[in-house]
């Protein structure tokens, strides 16, 4: 039995494989020949490839992969639930519930967080400051942007870039505010990791 779901996953694979060749060809416009040339394979095994008439081969899908543009681990990672729902992580005592958006590492070391904040910004003396800028835009509510001893109110709507070796912090202005953040790797320590002496964030449903 365990065997035949084995063989059944492989299968599912291998064709989901032979759909993602396929549609990223299409979605660049390639023919079986322009894809062959750049991949320095025969059109008329490409053709067999895509059409699951020939077994891919480890020695095909690397150059095929590189040809379009993607990597190995891309072309054949495995659908998986997990990684379409994001689910919150709640923090009490920083007062914030996060949806982190962006599961892998972008080129530019940047990752993406959704924040409902439900506290205001911190006072000055206990701002922390890292490397980088950090930008966010306000979805909703009202946002306090503590940069030093300057504290800014970005509504709805406004978005807010700055240098992180300033002092800062960000909480919510009378109301919860929700805000899409987008942070460096220093940023994503300082503002998405726990506070110190607690433990790592609840996983929850709840907002």
């Amino acid at each position: 039995m365990t065997q035949d779901c084995d063989a059944s996953t492989d299968t599912n694979i291998d064709a989901l494989v032979r759909s993602r060749i396929r549609a990223l060809r299409l979605a660049r416009g390639w023919s079986l020949d322009t894809l062959a040339r750049r991949s320095f394979l025969s059109p008329s095994n490409l053709s067999r490839i895509e059409t699951g008439q020939r077994r891919i081969a480890l020695d095909q899908l690397v150059p095929i992969a590189r040809a379009l543009d993607t990597t190995l681990d891309q072309l054949i990672e495995s659908p998986n639930d997990d990684d379409v729902v994001i689910r919150p992580q709640r923090n009490e005592q920083r007062g914030a519930t996060i949806w982190t958006l962006a599961r892998e590492r972008t080129p530019f070391e940047m990752s993406v967080a959704k924040m409902r904040i439900t506290t205001p910004a911190p006072p000055t003396e206990e701002l922390g400051v890292h490397p980088g800028r950090d930008w966010f835009i306000v979805l909703s509510g009202t946002a306090e942007l503590r940069l030093g001893d300057r504290l800014i109110l970005v509504e709805a709507g406004n978005a807010a870039e700055f240098s992180t070796m300033i002092p800062h912090a960000i909480g919510a202005h009378d109301a919860p505010v929700e805000i899409l953040a987008i942070l460096s790797h220093d940023g994503e320590r300082a503002h998405l990791a726990p506070a110190k002496g607690t433990t790592e964030p609840e996983t929850s449903t709840r907002k």
